[in-house]
């Protein structure tokens, strides 16, 4: 294993017992690029060939005030899998904030739990006080890596195989981009959105393959709301009005507050793809606030046709405090599944009939799921979630879902070892050979507290039950985060191909 060290980042970060700074949560401030991985146990299927990507929330600088886990700057790690071997890499996203905080050589700006005031310079996003990290979200469109922040940044841009920093995506508009941005293959398309704290308080748009922004649009909300993330199906995007949102009282003296507004409902947008404000379809369903979709897809039920959406339902979306984490108390439970329960849900939005009707999937407290991406879109009937530590935002476990027969194949980790969200990468099959739904693997990063160290490892998606059939050793320890995607080296060949054409019309 051969490692070439890049030159150091400017820190001030000192050592810590925060429980978001410390242990699994450890920030790493090295930037390495390695050769080829040492297999310690297993071997890398031939058939896979791609790269993943897993973006960090990473302190690099002494915080100003109470430090949030989603305060921190972006670190992406990247493994690329080719032919049975990998390499690795990890850079710091440069946003306009980071450079500026590398200059000063400290922290400017505070974060989610502070009041107004800790910051030393005006903040960014829906939030209005807080520091563009794009620490969030990765994805790739169109042969770039683009990684963005929840609170509505800047749509900061890396290159997927060298994570060479590319700067913002000159379309992003003036409110920023949301967290989860929602990619079409087939037409080479981007879904986004945006909120703020003026009206109409969220935005809808479409980039083109062409990495041009192609569609925007207004979704008036009543006022100021929270959502996280979107769904898109073949005809039809899909965006959420939720009853978490900031107190409108305490807003008005500039304070971030969310509650649950109780006798609100859960309110759906449907708007075709390049759809106005007066095209949308809005569905009302059960209270609650959701993180993150899974799949939807169109179908034609009893009732006529129908809009299908799944994710994971949270029970209590304003969770009790854990008492036994002490200052902590807050910000623990918000970001532990345990507390505020979140599992598998299904909406269907009846075009005809303007209903909709729910369904739990799953009693399991469970988030952060997979789908095999053949099946994106598309009627599909396995996902593959994680689980987590009780108290702690720390995965610590797979679930694989079957939504038909309500089976659950399980796979736990080792007391003290924690994963990544974990893509789903299908198998290739060869001719006429059916690969079957769940035919592939998760591909993740493991951080074993035990031994100091991390790792890649691959699962067996048909049987995440057997645990990992592959692990590389990683040259250090990296710190927990939140997303992750894959994008396979055919798909950047495309895009790559697509970019030549274009130039040369």
């Amino acid at each position: 294993m051969q490692v070439t060290r890049q030159p150091p980042v400017r820190t001030s970060l000192q050592p810590s017992n925060h429980p978001y700074l410390s242990g699994p949560w450890t920030p790493v401030h090295e930037e390495v690029d390695v050769d080829e991985l040492e297999i310690i146990e297993g071997a890398i299927p031939a058939d896979i060939d791609g790269i993943y990507l897993r973006n960090t929330e990473n302190p690099v600088h002494q915080p100003l005030g109470r430090h949030h886990p989603f305060d921190g700057d972006a670190m992406v790690h990247q493994v690329s899998i080719s032919g049975g071997k990998a390499s690795y890499r990890n850079r710091f996203l440069r946003t306009a904030c980071f450079d500026a905080e590398q200059i000063a050589g400290g922290a400017l700006w505070g974060g989610l739990m502070d009041p107004v005031g800790t910051s030393k310079r005006p903040g960014f996003g829906a939030h209005g006080g807080l520091k563009d990290t794009g620490s969030t979200d990765i994805i790739v469109h169109a042969g770039t890596a683009l990684a963005t922040l929840y609170q509505c940044g800047e749509a900061w841009q890396m290159d997927p195989v060298t994570l060479e920093n590319l700067g913002k995506a000159s379309w992003g508009p003036l409110d920023g981009v949301s967290a989860h941005p929602k990619v079409d293959e087939a037409t080479g398309e981007l879904m986004f959105f945006n909120y703020s704290k003026h009206a109409p308080y969220m935005h809808y748009g479409v980039v083109g393959r062409d990495g041009k922004l192609a569609h925007y649009v207004p979704i008036p909300l009543p006022g100021p709301r929270l959502p996280h993330d979107m769904a898109i199906t073949k005809n039809w995007s899909i965006l959420n009005d939720m009853p978490l949102y900031w107190d409108a009282d305490l807003l008005k003296r500039d304070i971030h507050a969310a509650r649950i507004h109780d006798g609100v409902p859960t309110r759906f947008a449907l708007i075709p793809r390049h759809g106005q404000p007066e095209d949308i379809r809005w569905f009302e369903a059960s209270p609650t606030y959701v993180l993150h979709w899974t799949n939807a897809y169109e179908t034609t039920g009893p009732d006529g046709d129908e809009v299908v959406l799944e994710g994971y339902y949270q029970d209590k979306p304003m969770p009790d405090p854990i008492e036994e984490a002490g200052q902590y108390s807050h910000m623990m439970a918000y970001v532990d599944e345990h507390s505020f329960q979140s599992r598998l849900h299904r909406w269907r939005f009846n075009l005809e009939t303007g209903e909709t009707t729910e369904e739990r999937l799953s009693d399991s407290i469970v988030e952060f799921g997979m789908i095999n991406p053949d099946y994106l879109m598309k009627q599909s009937r396995y996902i593959w979630s994680t689980t987590t530590r009780p108290g702690w935002f720390l995965f610590n476990g797979y679930v694989r879902h079957d939504t038909e027969t309500g089976e659950e194949v399980r796979f736990t980790l080792p007391e003290g070892v924690y994963a990544s969200e974990s893509p789903m990468v299908p198998r290739k099959g060869s001719g006429a050979e059916q690969v079957s739904e769940t035919d592939g693997y998760l591909i993740t990063f493991l951080i074993d507290e035990n031994t100091g160290m991390s790792e890649l490892a691959i699962l067996d998606a048909d049987d995440v039950a057997k645990g990992p059939i592959c692990r590389a050793r990683l040259p250090h320890k990296i710190s927990s985060g939140v997303h992750s995607t894959w994008v396979e080296h055919s798909q950047l060949s495309a895009d790559a191909d697509y970019k030549r054409s274009a130039a040369a019309a």
